[in-house]
């Protein structure tokens, strides 16, 4: 049962109502007067209202207390009741959000079957809503590397501000992952996740997406930001914003209000604002593509997400743990990766990052058997190839070259590979190649390669005048 605010200028129908309610389990808190009813509200949100239009002594009647209820606590359904009713004030509360209208004197039954539904209505509509706003997606971070230590460091420790956060990196990195990370460990992770795909909404309709609509056939539709509040607005490729919509956005995050799209009521949200982009913003900002004051206002703490390319060693825990979530989630098989898909997978090219990682196991076990391993032959060779990694295709440069320089060049690219495949680690590099360490040192400095532990990632680097003689030969 919830908890239900009735507010009336006479106090024999509050508390008969109050009794009634009672009696059915519910818990009540009583108003007689606006600025009473306000006061209940901003203290705690009820579950549901029940509101009489007329209120004698009090500076707002019932519609204006809806408009306020409706502009900063949407999701309470809001039962008018009226000893003065008539068509034009039913439909004029209706329009501004209530659930359903009244007339005095009211029948016990009837008032019984209409709060039943809207407790119900309720419900069901913070269910949806949850659904709608991401919060049931995931927010685990998956990885072993140095790169995502590095990776959520950074995230931990802007959990506990309402510091704007702008994430980049390559499509398919994980930045969705990273700002669900941010709301799930913050003070608002019980508050609202509402994602904006800036790039698939249509510019057109992009203001009444965010800003909601207000008209006189349909009434209040809020928009995403107000669905937001109290919680986490999530810009995804925030690059891909029309130019009208960013300077509006630009007075909200100054003012934390804004208006509906046909509506003159100015809306307070609360929101904390996280982003992302796989573009160069300064190069749209020269392009006169982005906004740069929006620019600075978003990019308080700017957060790097690497790509899979720069964690290989994740790769290994990555596909299982996508083996396990599509086990529980689509009752795929529950296969383990043989030691050659392994390998496979830390020495493919991933363009698509971890979405493409991600892709490539499902359709493996879709399409694969039920039981045993997975294995290399498995795998695609490469994406779009529709190949398997059964055979080795020689690329057009190499096949250029006379042998010595071509074997060269293979080994350096091998070694390179597998270097970034083991994180920079010599000694797992030289013990999976079969080579001494001391041996592979001299291997790596006869082909001119560098290796570091810089951020650990790109740990190995051919010298460039050593490329450019081979290339020229």
């Amino acid at each position: 049962m919830g908890d239900i605010l009735i507010v009336d200028d006479e106090r024999d129908i509050r508390e008969l109502i109050s009794d009634i309610l009672k009696d059915e389990g519910f818990t009540t808190r009583l108003a007689g007067t606006s600025e009473a009813c306000m006061a209940e509200i901003n203290a705690d949100p009820p579950a549901l209202m029940i509101l009489d239009i007329w209120l004698k002594d009090s500076a707002m009647d019932g519609i204006d207390i809806l408009k306020h209820v409706k502009r900063d606590n949407p999701d309470i359904p809001v039962v008018i009741i009226s000893g003065h009713g008539n068509i034009e004030i039913a439909v004029a509360a209706i329009k501004q959000g209530a659930y359903d209208f009244i007339e005095k004197p009211f029948n016990i039954d009837q008032l019984m079957v209409v709060i039943t539904r809207a407790m119900e209505t309720s419900r069901l509509r913070r269910e949806n809503n949850q659904l709608k706003r991401g919060e049931v997606a995931s927010a685990e971070m998956v990885g072993e590397s140095s790169a995502f230590k590095g990776l959520q460091a950074q995230l931990d420790k802007v959990t506990g501000s309402n510091g704007r956060v702008m994430l980049t990196g390559p499509a398919g990195a994980g930045k969705d992952v990273a700002a669900h990370y941010i709301h799930a460990h913050s003070n608002r992770s019980h508050a609202p996740f509402v994602t904006v795909n800036c790039a698939t909404v249509e510019p057109e309709r992009m203001e009444e997406v965010l800003f909601g609509r207000e008209s006189r056939e349909r009434g209040v539709e809020p928009g995403l930001l107000e669905q937001a509040h109290g919680g986490i607005i999530f810009f995804d490729e925030v690059a891909d914003m029309p130019l009208g919509t960013q300077s509006k956005i630009l007075r909200v995050l100054v003012e934390q209000q804004f208006q509906r799209v046909g509506g003159n009521d100015k809306v307070r949200v609360d929101l904390r604002v996280i982003t992302s982009t796989n573009r160069d913003l300064a190069e749209a900002i020269k392009a006169g593509e982005f906004r740069e004051e929006l620019y600075h206002r978003l990019n308080v703490v700017p957060i790097a997400v690497p790509s899979l390319e720069d964690r290989r060693e994740d790769i290994p825990t990555l596909a299982n743990h996508f083996i396990a979530q599509f086990n529980q989630t689509q009752g795929l098989p529950l296969r383990k990766l043989a030691d050659d898909a392994v390998t496979l997978l830390q020495t493919m090219h991933w363009p698509g990052n971890i979405r493409q990682l991600k892709n490539v196991i499902e359709r493996v076990l879709i399409l694969g058997p039920d039981k045993g391993d997975i294995e290399a032959k498995e795998l695609p060779q490469s994406e779009g190839s529709g190949e398997s990694g059964s055979g080795v295709t020689i690329g057009g440069n190499l096949a250029t070259l006379p042998l010595r320089e071509a074997r060269e060049m293979f080994e350096r690219e091998y070694l390179m590979t597998q270097i970034n495949r083991f994180g920079g680690n010599i000694s797992r590099t030289a013990a999976f190649v079969g080579m001494e360490r001391s041996a592979l040192h001299r291997k790596l400095k006869s082909l001119g390669v560098v290796t570091s532990n810089k951020a650990g990632a790109r740990i190995a680097q051919v010298q460039e005048d050593e490329m450019e003689a081979t290339g020229s030969d």
